[in-house]
């Protein structure tokens, strides 16, 4: 237990987090300063549930039905006939050449039928296109939600126009409601993502895409703890700017309208550099260097103490 404090005491030390000579309690949430509360990272918890209610009732009584009017199918190739044998096989672990010989000879099958079955099998697992673009409209939708509520949001905001207001008088940065709602919901979508995906059909990129919805997640957890939503609040408008037309042409893709698709793609691309490559590391990251250096060396200067202690 120890251990465990002096590493929780290190990590949060206001030396890593804090300009110099200011401690945690100076921007403790008052009836005065409404600064960000850590208790409310909780809030994103039932707000996703919320999301998930509202996305699978989009999805079957709004998207499914656009889908199937725009011809998309909910049918899947063909299916691999029941056997026992071969399924166990298949969701026991990835099959090398010489299984797939001695699952032929076990069933006094040519090699030829077990790897089809097999190619069959992993089909089924595969959604459905009309299921796929049931998911990207629900991304579409929320993307394009999140990205005009920034901006209406953010409009008036001196950070938008000037990012030197960033880091003015840090960490005395009140959050008004509509960037508490904005960080909230933005949350709760990511952790609904993560939920959802034990549920949903599996994807290659399964842990790939988990691992990222968590990052995402913790990043924002401790952007809100060190008081940096203005910060927080520009790299969620930056990203969610290109996803809108990233989901948007895989929805054009599987409604087998490839020009606007391959247009769609067009936008999403130049808007991918532009935000992505140009305004993150050069507009956002860049005027942070100097804070991020400052964080890092900090950490490195206080993980002897922790080894020690």
């Amino acid at each position: 237990m120890d251990i465990l404090k002096n590493v929780s005491s290190a990590f949060w030390s206001t030396d890593v987090w804090l300009p110099p000579n200011i401690t945690w309690d100076d921007i403790k949430p008052n009836s005065e300063n409404k600064y960000t509360n850590f208790q409310h990272l909780i809030y994103p918890l039932p707000m996703a549930l919320f999301l998930l209610i509202i996305r699978y009732a989009l999805e079957r009584y709004c998207f499914a039905p656009i889908g199937k009017s725009l011809g998309i199918k909910n049918t899947r190739t063909k299916k691999a006939t029941p056997n026992e044998i071969l399924e166990k096989a298949y969701t026991s672990k990835k099959i090398k050449h010489k299984q797939i010989l001695a699952l032929a000879k076990q069933l006094d099958w040519s090699e030829r039928q077990v790897e089809r079955w097999l190619r069959l099998r992993r089909t089924q697992d595969k959604p459905s296109t009309l299921t796929k673009f049931c998911e990207n409209s629900w991304r579409c939708l929320y993307y394009t939600y999140s990205f005009i509520y920034g901006l209406i949001i953010l409009w008036d905001k001196l950070w938008l126009w000037d990012i030197n207001y960033c880091y003015y008088n840090y960490p005395y940065h009140p959050v008004s409601d509509d960037v508490w709602w904005y960080y909230m919901i933005s949350m709760a979508f990511y952790w609904s993502l993560s939920f959802s995906q034990f549920f949903d059909v599996k994807r290659k990129d399964f842990w790939q895409m988990f691992i990222h919805h968590i990052a995402t997640i913790i990043l924002m957890c401790f952007s809100w703890i060190g008081n940096l939503t203005r910060i927080g609040s520009l790299v969620l408008l930056v990203h969610d700017c290109a996803d809108i037309f990233l989901e948007a042409a895989k929805m054009a893709k599987y409604a087998n309208y490839q020009k606007l698709c391959d247009c769609i793609f067009v936008i999403f691309t130049i808007l991918w550099i532009i935000t992505r490559i140009g305004l993150f590391p050069f507009w956002i990251i860049y005027r942070w260097k100097v804070i991020f250096v400052v964080v890092a060396v900090r950490i490195f200067q206080i993980l002897p103490w922790i080894v020690l202690h």
